[in-house]
């Protein structure tokens, strides 16, 4: 059988840029070699593309001087990875690879928020995850939550502002939010992963740098109610038209919450997985994270996050991760691996699914014609 060519695509311009690199590291070492022949492909911090030996490598060094910039061209059959050169005579494009699929691990705007799919989608090349649609509304914490809201999925309450009301007047920004609930609030970037720009507020003090931390990260930001005692549930989802979900599993913070320093820095959260909750409650679970994967349209993958009050058992979905983590701690494959199903083996079913979908995708027709009754 020929080896099929995948591009592991990496980095970006976003606040999880370094998780990025962190995902890729683990996929690189975990990929069927035999079967697959691998390009690596960063992105900078100020979105160029590169490309090379030990691209990866030379990220996680900070040493792109050896590296070439490269380009896809946003046309159907697109698939060829040009290098880039500046000449005296202008932008010279060569032949790098020849990529049967993209995988993408580009965590955050710029990446997982519909923009590179948009990109791959133009250019029809099979790629792992979900398209511009689920891609978007799973990134946009405030849409997606909207659409839950829609089809009676509870979500905690929630107020959304901008960057320049903010701005403009912060404390009546800080009343609206103390006339909606009570303290605590999480104040979250509404375009942001891997919990980067997110603060447990306790007061009104904390609520202040908590909106101005956001604001740093995105234009919109969400402000939710907190609830007093939540356990984190986490279910992960495989499949396109007809996905299965993992067990779920618990997360035990070591901070306030989940927070970035607690997935990444200090090390001191614990997983429970299966997580140690009624069956029922895995069922309703499970069900809820497929819904929610299908009303938006994603596919290949996902992680759906919940909080479940312990005080009344009543479930929230938090959120859906497009592009989850795949770091040697990231749940997502962690909780696959307690299903029997290997991290190795995990990559070969997301390429097929990839493949699948750009089948899927190709047998649409792009020019009008009337079909006989």
């Amino acid at each position: 059988m020929n080896q099929l060519t995948v591009g592991i695509l990496f980095g970006g311009r976003s606040g999880e840029h370094e998780i990025s690199l962190l995902s890729a590291r683990s996929i690189l070492e975990k990929i069927n070699r035999k079967k697959y022949k691998v390009v690596e492909i960063g992105i900078t911090h100020d979105g160029v593309w590169l490309v090379g030996l030990d691209v990866l490598t030379a990220f996680e060094n900070k040493d792109l001087d050896g590296l070439k910039p490269a380009t896809l061209i946003a046309e159907p059959g697109g698939n060829i990875l040009y290098a880039r050169e500046q000449t005296a005579a202008g932008i010279l494009l060569s032949p790098f690879a020849k990529l049967d699929v993209i995988f993408p691990v580009t965590h955050g705007p710029f990446g997982e928020d519909g923009t590179i799919q948009g990109l791959l989608e133009i250019t029809e090349i099979a790629f792992v995850g979900a398209g511009v649609l689920g891609s978007s509304v799973g990134m946009d914490k405030a849409v997606f939550k909207q659409v839950m809201r829609a089809h009676q999925i509870p979500v905690v309450d929630d107020m959304i502002f901008s960057r320049k009301e903010i701005e403009a007047d912060i404390d009546q920004v800080v009343e609206k939010i103390e006339a909606m609930k009570h303290y605590p609030y999480f104040t979250k970037p509404v375009n942001m992963g891997s919990s980067v720009g997110i603060n447990k507020c306790k007061n009104r003090q904390q609520l202040i740098a908590g909106l101005l931390d956001a604001a740093q990260y995105d234009r919109r930001i969400l402000v939710e109610v907190g609830l007093e005692k939540p356990l984190e549930i986490e279910i992960s989802v495989l499949g396109n038209e007809f996905p299965q979900v993992s067990v779920p599993g618990e997360i035990v913070p070591g901070d306030e919450f989940y927070s970035y320093d607690d997935k990444y820095i200090n090390g001191i959260s614990k997983l429970i997985i299966p997580a140690e909750i009624p069956a029922e409650m895995t069922k309703q679970i499970q069900e809820t994270a497929i819904k929610a994967y299908q009303l938006i349209d994603c596919a290949g993958m996902a992680r759906v996050d919940f909080m479940v009050d312990e005080k009344d058992n009543r479930i929230y979905l938090n959120e859906l991760n497009s592009i989850p983590g795949f770091t040697k701690i990231s749940m997502y494959t962690k909780l696959w691996e307690a299903c029997g199903i290997s991290f190795t083996e995990l990559i070969d079913r997301l390429i097929e699914l990839a493949i699948d979908r750009q089948k899927e995708n190709s047998r649409s027709i792009h020019q009008y014609r009337r079909r006989a009754l």
